[in-house]
């Protein structure tokens, strides 16, 4: 079990970067245009086109949150105690948003196959993305099953 738990984190960290950097989503419409932005694009594009709010409520629930949590989980799993009181009592706040981000490339899937202008299909980033949000939520019940803790 004691390998277990920094070998899912490591994967958690590289699935995340793979998340963040390669494609989540491919809209097509009529035929001829074709888009495959990564969420760091999708959040830099709303900036630039003046959706701040938006861009900073997708890049914190997406990109901030989840670098922090696997932060979190790393001192967690350390042991130094100062940094790890901290963590813990954020943690459980971290985790209740852990799969908004998700939920968000979802509902805008969902938009653009609805609308009929755009035909969504998720691609491997979007994968990449939500396998390190499930491996983050799963660490910390493995955390306690470790020590003995229910």
């Amino acid at each position: 079990m004691n390998l277990l738990r920094p070998l899912l984190l490591a994967l958690a960290a590289i699935f995340l970067a793979l998340g963040l950097f390669l494609p989540i989503i491919r809209f097509e419409r009529l035929y001829f245009f074709s888009e495959t932005p990564s969420l760091l694009e999708l959040v830099a594009a709303l900036f630039r086109e003046g959706d701040v709010a938006l861009s900073l409520v997708v890049g914190l629930f997406s990109i901030v949150f989840p670098i922090v949590k696997l932060a979190g989980l790393t001192v967690q799993f350390s042991g130094r105690a100062a940094e790890a009181g901290f963590f813990r009592r954020a943690m459980p706040h971290l985790s209740k948003w852990s799969m908004m981000d998700v939920m968000l490339v979802a509902i805008v899937v969902f938009a653009a196959k609805s609308s009929g202008l755009a035909v969504a299909v998720s691609q491997p980033g979007l994968w990449f993305y939500a396998a390190s949000a499930i491996i983050a939520g799963v660490l910390p019940s493995l955390s306690r099953i470790g020590s003995g803790q229910t």
